[in-house]
Formats: structure tokens, sequence, C-alpha cells
């Protein structure tokens, strides 16, 4: 349930925002929204994003975001996953489920052929973020479960191996 209210948040930071493309905009208006209610719901939330970030943790995704982003360092990675949850539910369970239909993203798409800054610190913080703003304190409940297994890495820069992993994506880019 506290998955479902985290994306209901994030759909209304979503309709809030004059360009929804925007993802600095949308977790702006996701910290205000979290900061509408009581501090114990927005500690809840923790965990729903900390599962959020769990399920997206997985080596071919970053693989993808290495080739968007033109590299993509740990710090990296969190904040393309948290560029990813700020374009709603959907497409964050679509692509989490399969990297390459990234091609398929507007976003993306309209920026092919250039290095782009699919990144979004902001949203990585946002629960922390409206936490301090109501307690004056980061220091929210432990979350529960660990990240998994990220996966076996494979050398990002091969192209040949990007082609056969993410092929929509590798031809978008390649365009």
């Amino acid at each position: 349930m506290t998955v479902d209210r985290f994306w209901a948040l994030v759909e209304q930071g979503r309709a809030g925002v004059h360009d929804p493309s925007d993802a600095e905009a949308v977790a702006d208006r996701t910290r205000q929204a979290l900061t509408a209610l009581p501090a114990a719901e927005v500690a809840e939330l923790n965990q729903a994003l900390h599962d959020l970030m769990a399920d997206s943790y997985r080596v071919d995704l970053w693989g993808a975001a290495y080739q968007l982003n033109g590299g993509c360092s740990d710090d990296g990675f969190e904040y393309f996953r948290g560029w990813l949850l700020t374009q709603g539910r959907a497409v964050f369970e679509r692509v989490v489920a399969d990297p390459d239909a990234l091609a398929d993203l507007p976003a993306v798409r309209d920026a092919a052929g250039t290095t782009l800054d699919l990144e979004c610190e902001d949203m990585f913080g946002v629960v922390a973020d409206a936490y301090h703003a109501l307690t004056g304190t980061y220091e929210l409940p432990r979350t529960e479960g660990r990240y998994p297994e990220l996966g076996r890495f494979w050398d990002f820069d091969d192209d040949d191996e990007f082609r056969r992993r993410l092929p929509r994506l590798s031809i978008l880019l390649e365009d």
C-alpha cells in the first residue's frame, strides 16, 4: 500500500507542473506533496522509495544509463533511477522490466545523438528532504531489505555487447 501511495504522490507532482518531463520540477512538487502529510506517513514512504530503488537495481538498467548519459557512476545510477521515478509508475515499471523500452520514451528519442542528462538527485532524496522539512532531522527509520544482487557486469563500452543486450536503444543512439 505504501508503494501505491508513493506513486500517487509522484503522479500528483507530475500533474502539478507545466512540463512533466522536467524531472527537477516533478521532484520539487512531489516533495511539496509529501510535506503536506504527517511526518509518520512520510517516514513510512521511505520504505516504498527504498523498495522501488531496489527493484530498479539491475545491471542492464545501469548499462542503459551508462550509454544514455555518457557514463554512469554509482551515484549517477542512483540519480538516473531518481529521474526514472519522475517519469511515473507506468514508465518506471515498463523500463525496469525491459530497459530497452527506454528507446520508446520521448525524452530519450528527442535527445538521441546527444549526451543526455537523465538524472534527478532531488527525486532520490525527496522523502528525506520532506521528512527534514517536517521534523528538522534527516534521521528516518531504517528501511528493511537489502538491494538484490546487481547481476553480472558487462563492458558498457563494448558496442557489440550493447547492441546484443539493448538492441532498440543501441539503434536509437547510433542514429
